[in-house]
């Protein structure tokens, strides 16, 4: 009798403990960004990882994860646009991007809401909306030369990008390749999304810079 009831014990106890393994499991990032609501399905019911995150939806994204309308702006003028109207879906939020100071518009007043970003772009922004790291030119080339492309890297984007790569926001394929000039997906932006939310929900410690 006591054998048996030692043994419903320890079963009891690994069903307990695989049930807790599993809720620690991380979310695949998709699945985190539309638990968070930071992300939303297409009306078709479907994430399409695989499509392009244009301008547009980038403000939005960037103005709910770090609640951009509560920062103070970086300009007491609202920079004139003249490609997005107030009836656009995404107005608000883009007008929130250029007052932080966050996002920019380019000489003529248009912000381009429907142009895909690059990776490149993407993270940068991103870690813009984050906060730059002060890493001096020695260690951005060395974040950035760790990959075989990173010298691809547009000039004004270097130190953000270097700010996201540190931060571990920024997937990487099999080929150790950076992909800075290439159209960030959904999917990228979904993994950048779910890192800044599992550093929020336990914070590590910093990550070393690579030698």
């Amino acid at each position: 009798m006591k054998k048996i009831l030692t043994l419903i014990s320890v079963t009891l106890l690994l069903q307990s403990m695989m049930i807790s393994v599993r809720a620690q499991q991380p979310l695949n990032p998709i699945q985190s960004v539309l638990e968070s609501g930071l992300m939303t399905q297409y009306p078709d019911g479907q994430f399409h990882p695989e499509r392009g995150v244009v301008r547009a939806e980038l403000a939005s994204i960037l103005v709910k994860t770090f609640q951009l309308d509560k920062r103070n702006t970086a300009t007491n003028q609202n920079q004139p646009i003249t490609d997005v109207p107030p009836s656009h879906w995404a107005y608000k939020d883009i007008e929130i991007a250029l007052q932080t100071g966050i996002m920019k518009g380019d000489l003529s007043g248009r912000f381009h809401p429907n142009q895909p970003v690059t990776r490149a772009e993407g993270f940068a922004i991103f870690a813009q909306a984050l906060g730059v790291l002060m890493l001096n030119d020695s260690d951005v080339n060395r974040l950035l030369n760790s990959y075989q492309d990173g010298y691809q890297t547009p000039d004004w984007a270097r130190q953000a990008l270097a700010t996201a790569i540190f931060e571990e926001l920024v997937n990487i394929g099999n080929n150790n390749a950076l992909n800075p000039l290439q159209p960030m997906t959904r999917e990228d932006m979904a993994y950048a999304l779910s890192q800044y939310l599992a550093k929020q929900n336990n914070p590590g410690t910093i990550p070393d810079i690579p030698n």
